[in-house]
């Protein structure tokens, strides 16, 4: 009657493995082409993103039409690097420029305070045909220089100067020689330009306040250190910034630790200025570029120059979401990426419920094609169950594969701020102990989960061997010859622990994955789990009351 239902049941789904195994495929193709990622952003949802919006080199070219030829040079050079079109007509102008207007190149532009400050005689020379840009700081550090701007500062009635130029009396400092004793010039000149800075409105509101509540703080303690940090870093910057680059920049500054942050990028990586430079700009969050650069390193740099490229909205966009550009992405559907950018969760919520489908129905066409017709109606339910739980694993393991950030980890990085401190460099450099705690990423924790789905599917299909042979109207001393000639099956699982421990480590050895033995060798471990289950907690059992029925079936032998 078993032989009869299965055969009826099997006539009823001949046809329905096949299309349930092609929606299947259908739905997870379409799953992986969605170019949407929760740890990384496509490059296409960047090239959505800055459709429309002004590229780099009308960024630049409206910096040169403000008579702001400091800036415009860098994001020129920005531009160049990126061999974007019409960056040569942009260097073009501005080398024009140059030569029409040789006095702004020296400053980087025009500052009505400092044709005041250096009017006259003071004022710096002015730039021939072949002028070229100084850095800020260079006009400051000559002692009659600085006397011409504490001169014109003496009498302004801003509180925030006021209180910039008291700092230059304090003698208890960390990082500088006091400014009123030999060899405190840099100071000085550092407090000067400040005070200049802050008299022609350059620093951001928030980054204007926070530094005067620090420069007040200075004075009434009597030491620099609350505001030497801030000048140390101002210092850095403006020996790389002529005077308008660097007071842009200050403009769209929103804090004191931005100003660190951006002075240790140059320092550490002053060839990606230009592109860090315009990125800031066209962004006009530069904490945000900053913080990235330093979270991702040079792979945050190169992120930020493909967002560049797309235009003034893909940096912001970039900037906003905070992660890696996947450069390797795979091929997506050009279709989906202005909703993937409108509306990220649900595009999301989509991709990942198209992996669970999509697996659950090749699982299920599996079912039907090769497990279904030895199964009865009941065990058919527990299948199904059986096949949602590994479509739920598997499904697990395709979100991470389309993660690639998830498993190989952020880009280095290797742009960190590194902070020293003089007085544990006398007493030489201390270093942490190292944890012992191990440490286990994403990659080994989805590594493991998958070697162990690879049994429970081992240890599922001896299963079902066990329960075929059960089935089987033969006589018990049958059933246990079949038992035995099903060895080789229920010893897979060791045979498929080997293979996968070894197929990692072949993939190690070539580089294709990192070196990770934890996960290599729990392939070999799940795989004697699984045999020893099967064998002890099931085979032996019913190897056992097959023994027992077949004597229990021998008639007894006649006393003689």
């Amino acid at each position: 009657m078993a032989g009869a239902a299965n055969a009826d049941w099997l006539a009823g789904n001949r046809g329905e493995p096949i299309w349930l195994l092609v929606a299947g495929a259908a739905l997870v193709a379409a799953g992986w082409l969605l170019p949407v990622q929760v740890k990384s952003l496509s490059p296409l949802l960047l090239r959505e993103a800055g459709a429309g919006s002004p590229t780099l080199v009308e960024f630049g070219e409206s910096l040169r039409e403000s008579d702001k030829p400091g800036p415009a040079v860098l994001v020129c050079d920005a531009a160049k690097k990126l061999a974007l079109r019409g960056t040569d007509s942009l260097g073009t102008a501005l080398a024009a420029d140059a030569q029409r207007q040789p006095e702004l190149v020296s400053w980087g532009g025009i500052d009505p305070y400092l044709e005041q400050v250096f009017a006259g005689k003071n004022k710096p020379a002015v730039a021939t045909a072949a002028a070229v840009s100084h850095p800020a700081i260079q006009e400051f550090l000559p002692a009659k220089q600085r006397e011409t701007v504490r001169g014109y500062l003496a009498n302004t009635r801003s509180g925030a100067v006021k209180a910039l130029l008291a700092t230059a009396d304090i003698d208890r400092t960390k990082r500088f020689v006091p400014a009123k004793r030999a060899g405190g010039q840099p100071l000085d000149a550092t407090i000067l330009m400040t005070a200049l800075l802050h008299q022609g409105n350059w620093l951001s509101g928030p980054l204007a306040k926070e530094v005067r509540s620090r420069a007040e703080l200075a004075a009434q303690s009597g030491e620099l250190e609350p505001i030497e940090n801030f000048y140390y870093d101002l210092l850095s910057l403006s020996r790389r910034l002529n005077w308008l680059q660097l007071g842009e920049w200050l403009r769209v500054c929103p804090d004191v630790k931005t100003v660190g942050e951006f002075a240790q990028l140059l320092r550490v990586a002053p060839d990606m200025m230009p592109a860090l430079y315009a990125a800031s700009l066209q962004s006009r969050a530069p904490d945000g570029v900053t913080r990235y650069a330093l979270r991702y390193g040079k792979g945050g740099v190169a992120g930020l120059e493909t967002a560049l490229r797309e235009g003034e909205n893909a940096v912001r966009q970039l900037v906003q979401r905070q992660v890696p550009v996947n450069p390797d992405s795979p091929l997506a559907w050009d279709y989906f990426a202005s909703l993937s950018l409108r509306y990220p969760t649900v595009m999301t919520f989509v991709k990942y419920l198209c992996f669970f489908a999509g697996v659950w129905f090749v699982f299920r066409a599996l079912d039907r094609a090769v497990v279904g017709p030895v199964l009865s109606a009941a065990n058919r339910t527990l299948m199904h169950a059986k096949s949602g739980v590994m479509a739920l694993v598997f499904s697990g393991v395709l979100f991470v594969l389309s993660e690639p950030f998830l498993l190989r980890g952020a880009p280095p990085a290797d742009l960190s701020m590194k902070v020293s401190i003089p007085a544990l460099s006398l007493v030489g450099q201390l270093q942490a102990a190292p944890s012992a705690a191990a440490v286990v990423d994403l990659s080994t924790i989805v590594t493991i989960l998958f070697f162990a789905a690879v049994q429970v599917m081992v240890y599922w299909i001896c299963l079902l061997k066990m329960r075929e042979i059960e089935r089987q109207t033969v006589p018990s001393l049958l059933k246990l010859r079949l038992m035995e000639n099903e060895e080789n099956l229920f010893d897979s699982g060791l045979y498929v622990g080997i293979a996968g421990t070894a197929t990692a480590l072949v993939l190690q050895v070539l580089g294709i994955i990192q070196p990770n033995l934890l996960a290599a060798y729990s392939s070999n471990l799940f795989g004697i789990t699984c045999v020893a289950m099967v064998k002890i907690r099931n085979v032996r059992p019913y190897k056992k009351k097959l023994i027992l029925e077949s004597q229990n079936a021998v008639p007894a032998k006649p006393a003689a």
